[in-house]
């Protein structure tokens, strides 16, 4: 069997025939012509033009096949648009500056979100960029066709990309039956949340529940934007507000017991104490209960962190307000300055807090966490991105769930 007939059988070129082929080493040549009588068609408005000249021969990678490498070979022509002018014509494997076929920027894309982008470009025997070009490709196509109706939840965060406090801003949906990344945003400022709803504009109606931490260009953002909404205060970051009290409390104390010549009881507690029960050692275990026999501000300020997660576990917004009253009351009253920080924050933003139990569906950032933990890792398994674009367009290929062009080729 030929292998042009392959070709015309997986991936036929409407308007081109598949010609002459060669085998050099591992690599195939495939020439390719235009069909007789058929005009070449402009590249902007697609419409068919008297031919101009013809350009030099030029090389475009396709999909390996059995350990070969293949390239189509072609003359581009150029045509003389009665709008564009001499312009290349359109060629329908690829684009008229790219050097890879359509079809092997979709292949390359799918490994890409296997592999890192390094390594998908060493195996595949192609330059760094040609990965980074495909990825672009499949990810320009999935925002252009994406579906955005039906959101009626998202949370907001933010995560370090790049050392020296640089950060994303990230708005994921987080709907029982949608999880994805919605937007990605240089910096953490209302600006750039700003830029969210202008790029959303239209489909930010059907939002009513919004998801975040207490970070004040937020809040302002979704105040102003999302009055029709249910804002409710992240429980993932109040655990972490309470765990900072207990950690700076520890520290502060063990500090104070070294300086008076004590015992140093509180060396190597701290995850005993910050770790949730199920998910702790039998050695920490241990500790944590070494630790509460002592009367110590470590130890009030943990049983006040622990008594807090009943909270949670509240059905109604009254049974909810009325223990968050009286926890608020013991925390102010508890002589301990970093859990009084915690206590005065959650009262400044209680109703916030309340909303938690203002929806049927108990939501949170949780959803969020995960899809931060993937963002970090795709970012670790590249080394780092040094230029925004290129970290925009990964954590899009990796999580926003994006439709991919029609492939030729299945992955078995």
């Amino acid at each position: 069997m030929l292998i042009k007939t392959l070709l015309n059988d997986c991936y036929p070129v409407k308007r081109f025939v598949y010609g002459r082929t060669r085998l050099t080493g591992n690599l195939i040549s495939v020439e390719i012509s235009a069909r007789k009588g058929s005009r070449g068609l402009c590249r902007d408005c697609g419409h068919g033009a008297p031919g101009y000249d013809r350009l030099k021969e030029r090389r475009f990678k396709f999909i390996p096949l059995w350990g070969y490498d293949i390239e189509f070979v072609y003359r581009p022509r150029r045509v003389q648009c009665s709008q564009h002018g001499v312009i290349v014509e359109r060629m329908p494997w690829a684009d008229s500056k790219s050097p890879i076929c359509e079809p092997f920027k979709i292949f390359l894309a799918y490994w890409a979100r296997m592999l890192s982008w390094d390594a998908t470009a060493r195996e595949f025997r192609v330059p760094w960029r040609n990965v980074f070009e495909s990825v672009e490709y499949v990810v320009q196509y999935g925002l252009k066709h994406r579906v955005l109706t039906g959101i009626r939840a998202i949370g907001v965060d933010e995560i370090q990309y790049q050392v020296g406090h640089k950060y994303l801003t990230l708005v994921y949906q987080i709907d029982a039956d949608c999880r994805r990344l919605l937007f990605v945003g240089k910096d953490r400022t209302a600006k750039t949340l700003l830029r969210f709803f202008y790029r959303f504009k239209g489909h930010t109606d059907q939002i009513k529940t919004v998801c975040s931490d207490l970070w004040k260009p937020y809040l302002k953002v979704i105040k102003r934007k999302l009055q029709h909404s249910v804002h409710i205060l992240d429980r993932f970051h109040v655990a972490q507000y309470l765990n900072i009290a207990v950690d700076q409390t520890r520290r502060e104390e063990a500090a104070q017991i070294k300086r008076d010549g004590y015992e140093p009881i509180l060396e190597k507690a701290r995850w005993c104490l910050l770790k949730g029960k199920k998910k702790q050692k039998a050695s920490q275990l241990a500790k944590l209960k070494d630790l509460l026999r002592y009367n110590l501000k470590t130890v009030r300020c943990y049983l006040l962190k622990e008594s807090f997660q009943h909270f949670w576990t509240y059905k109604t917004r009254w049974g909810a307000k009325r223990f968050l009253d009286v926890w608020l009351e013991r925390a102010m009253r508890s002589r301990l300055p970093e859990m009084k920080k915690v206590a005065k924050r959650l009262r400044k933003y209680q109703e916030l807090l309340l909303n938690y139990f203002a929806v049927k569906e108990r939501l949170s950032n949780g959803p969020v966490e995960g899809l931060n933990l993937k963002a970090k890792l795709a970012m670790r398994k590249a080394y780092g991105f040094r230029k925004f674009r290129t970290i925009e367009l990964a954590l899009y290929h990796q999580l926003g769930n994006l439709p991919t062009p029609t492939l030729t080729h299945r992955f078995c």
